[in-house]
Order: C-alpha cells, then structure tokens, then sequence
C-alpha cells in the first residue's frame, strides 16, 4: 500500500505528517457498512502491516455520526436469506475486520460522534484510543435484532475494557451508553467539542505518530498477546520485547538527547 496514492472506494482516505485518516462517508445513513466495505476496511488494516510510512491510524464518520453499523436493506436483510454456510462466512470476515484492527502494528484513534452502534460500536472497541463528543451514543445492539451479545469479539474485548457486569449489561440489554457514562467506565478516553473532534483526535496521532512508532507497534502486540497468559509467562514476553526496543536506533537517540537537553526526535528504527 502505497498512502500517498490509496483510492478506496467505499470509505474516505487522507495521509500527512505519518497520519491516514479513514472516514466512513455515508453520512444520509449515518455512515453503514455494507458488505462491500466490510471487506474493504478488512483488507486496509491487513495492508497496513506493510505500509510503514503510516504511523498511526484515525478513523472516524462523516456527517456528526460515526456508525449505525450493518445496513439494514443492503446486510441484514440479505442475511436472512442466507444459508448456514454462507452466513459464517459473513460472521468470520466481520470478525476478520477486528482482527485486522488488533493486528495492525499502528496505533487507531477513533474520533466518535453521534450515533455509534452495532458494527460501528464493535469497531470502536477495536480501537485503540477513542475520543467521543457529549452526544456521542454508543451500543451493541445485537440482541436488539435478536441475536447474541457475541459479536465480532465483543466478550473478549469489552470486558477488558469497562469491566465484565458493565459489558454484561450492554451486551444483554443493547441500550445506548451516553457518553458521560462512556467514559466514566474507561470507554472514552475522554470527551472533546463536536467541533474540535477531528482535529483534536489528528493532533493526538500526530503526537504519537513523532514518538518511537517501532516501540508503539510492540506495545501494541504485547497489549494484545498478554490477554491469555500468565503473569510469569507475560513478564518473559516484556523482557524480550523490550530488549528488541533497546536494540533500535531511537532508544539511542533519546538518551542522547536527554544528555543533551533536547528534544529528541524519533524516526521509528
């Protein structure tokens, strides 16, 4: 993948300053997924392993909403047509996209407004920062459509985050989180102006897309990787990663410069 030229086309794309911002941009829907975009947003986060001039990732939707999730008339109608076979392959590929997310050495920022649910809400939780605005309303609505809580890696990763009665609640129940209540639980990050929200959650990923980007992507795999093992067995995997770390130029870089009094300026090698 090339940043400077990437053209996809179901969702918004611009890069600067190490930075590409994805936009969901179907805002007379409030930004739903298709298949179609399912499968495209899958294969970008897979291709961003490779793509080493992008730093970080924001993603966010167009329009004062970030996403109603899974179009009514264009998925979940279709699925219910659907035969068993063809309705996992659908489920897997979902899922494909979360592990795309996870998987990506990049850190993701996601800049949420609005409405925030379904598979918008799941890809939200995939991220790895989330910065919501005051009308920000997020939920799972699974069982809404009579289905289980269990979508897309919502028990394993959820609870990890609010906690497991929180996520309990939401995954059961499929009500809207008000964003105080986001991020009173550790949802949010922390809630910013609708205005201001894009350029607040871009300043956020410029700030850390200049900072040691190597040693972002292996913390990165080691918050994921240390989700099921033991605590003996995760101090291992830190010491190894992080002797790796001390091997890189930036490591260097920033003792020389704190020698210095200066500011060091990381180039991620």
């Amino acid at each position: 993948m090339n940043p400077e030229t990437f053209t996809p086309r179901h969702f918004g794309w611009s890069f600067a300053d190490g930075v590409a911002t994805v936009t969901l941009n179907r805002p007379e829907r409030k930004n739903p997924l298709t298949f179609e975009s399912y499968a495209e947003l899958r294969d970008t986060f897979r291709d961003l392993v490779y793509a080493s001039a992008v730093k970080v990732v924001v993603i966010t939707g167009a329009g004062g909403n970030f996403s109603s999730g899974g179009d009514v008339h264009e998925i979940i109608g279709p699925l219910t047509e659907m035969a068993t076979p063809e309705l996992l392959a659908f489920t897997r590929m979902t899922g494909d996209l979360v592990k795309a997310m996870r998987l990506c050495p990049q850190p993701i920022v996601a800049a949420l407004d609005g409405i925030c649910v379904g598979a918008g809400a799941i890809i939200a939780m995939a991220s790895d920062i989330r910065l919501a605005t005051p009308t920000t309303k997020t939920a799972f609505l699974f069982t809404r459509v009579g289905l289980a809580g269990c979508d897309m890696g919502a028990c394993a990763i959820l609870p990890r985050i609010i906690g497991q009665g929180r996520a309990s609640e939401l995954l059961y129940s499929g009500r809207m989180m008000l964003a105080e209540e986001g991020e009173r639980w550790g949802f949010h990050n922390r809630l910013v102006a609708s205005e201001t929200l894009l350029a607040e959650a871009q300043g956020l990923a410029r700030d850390l897309a200049s900072g040691p980007t190597f040693a972002h992507g292996i913390t990165k795999t080691q918050l994921n990787t240390e989700w099921a093992v033991s605590l003996e067995t995760a101090i291992e995997m830190e010491a190894q990663a992080q002797a790796i770390c001390m091997t890189t130029k930036d490591f260097r870089r920033a003792f020389e410069a704190f020698a210095a009094k200066r500011t060091p300026v990381f180039e991620g090698d």
